[in-house]
């Protein structure tokens, strides 16, 4: 197994992406935020509004920075000028279902924007939410889909 991130001596280093052509890349990941029934009850009758404001609508805007400032997050991510990031959350049962695609012409994929996005998506809700419980579960982040590039993905059985 060859790890991109590692130099010949096995020294961590970011990946050369200078000889690559830019092409359309674009990615789908999705994050799961589980609330005791209570709280999500108590969202449903105030409107997906908490006492620090509107829960998913300030989810959205938080996920969306999160998404642009990857680069500032993970060591070897290439800063990206993103074209699109588009974040939507629905309440499903006592679960917020978070998806985040984001889209650039580049060279390298954005992948970890979309995770990162979804991400901080969920870390907004749970803060804007922990005054009704700490019971509250950030799980089941993944990747959905990714195009462009040398290959895609779609995970089996994904939305």
């Amino acid at each position: 197994m060859t790890f991109t991130h590692l130099d010949a001596d096995r020294h961590p280093t970011m990946v050369d992406v200078s000889d690559k052509k830019p092409t359309k890349r674009a990615a789908t990941a999705e994050a799961q935020v589980r609330f005791p029934a209570s709280v999500a009850a108590a969202l449903r009758d105030n409107g997906l509004r908490s006492a620090k404001g509107p829960v998913f609508d300030t989810a959205i805007v938080a996920g969306v920075m999160g998404a642009k400032r990857t680069h500032e997050l993970i060591p070897f991510c290439h800063p990206l000028g993103l074209e699109n990031c588009r974040i939507t959350i629905e309440l499903d049962g006592d679960t917020a279902l978070i998806h985040c695609t984001v889209s650039v012409h580049h060279k390298t994929g954005v992948e970890m924007e979309a995770l990162t996005g979804a991400c901080v998506a969920a870390l907004t809700i749970y803060d804007m939410c922990k005054a009704l419980s700490h019971d509250i579960v950030i799980g089941e982040v993944r990747l959905l889909t990714k195009d462009g590039g040398r290959s895609s993905y779609a995970l089996k059985g994904a939305p």
